[in-house]
């Protein structure tokens, strides 16, 4: 555990953030699987919005996404952009809080639902970016008796940057 907090921490204090001048809005469009982990499995397309990085290299996002199931859930957070290998590789770790629905989908024990996780892309010339991202669902143990049960979401992400790039 101590060789992989010591790689992490190195990783970390090596890589360049994303600064405001060097990448524009983006516009994150997803298709993959809601709740990976669990035997009720959907769909899930997702579109997220991430401004440009302000303070301290966040950028504020808001996004929405549905399943098959008819689960829907809406959210706005923030996330940050670590920068690997001649600022190809990015690695975006993102914190949101929303408002979720189940529909026919998973009950996941209340409305407000807090969504924890990253994505890796790599970055082309023009600024699209293609990768994986991996998130959690959780209410934080505010539903119902306590209930929380949680979902992981694992996703194929196209990004596009919206207006000029550099």
């Amino acid at each position: 555990m101590r060789i992989f907090a010591a790689a992490l921490l190195a990783a970390v204090v090596l890589a360049a953030p994303a600064k405001a001048g060097e990448t524009p809005n983006m516009l994150d469009v997803s298709l993959g699987v809601f709740d990976i982990n669990d035997d009720g499995s959907a769909a899930e397309g997702r579109l997220e919005w991430r401004g440009k990085p302000l303070l301290w290299w966040l950028r504020p996002m808001v996004g929405g996404m549905a399943t098959s199931d008819g689960a829907a859930y809406g959210y706005a957070g923030l996330a940050f952009e670590l920068w690997w290998l001649d600022k190809r590789v990015v690695l975006t770790p993102s914190a949101a809080v929303g408002a979720y629905r189940k529909g026919d989908g998973k009950d996941l024990g209340h409305t407000l639902e807090f969504r924890t996780g990253a994505a890796i892309h790599y970055r082309f010339d023009n600024d699209v970016r293609i990768g994986i991202s991996f998130h959690h669902l959780s209410n934080a143990g505010l539903g119902r008796n306590k209930k929380n049960p949680g979902e992981e979401s694992l996703m194929l992400s196209y990004v596009i940057p919206l207006g000029a790039t550099k």
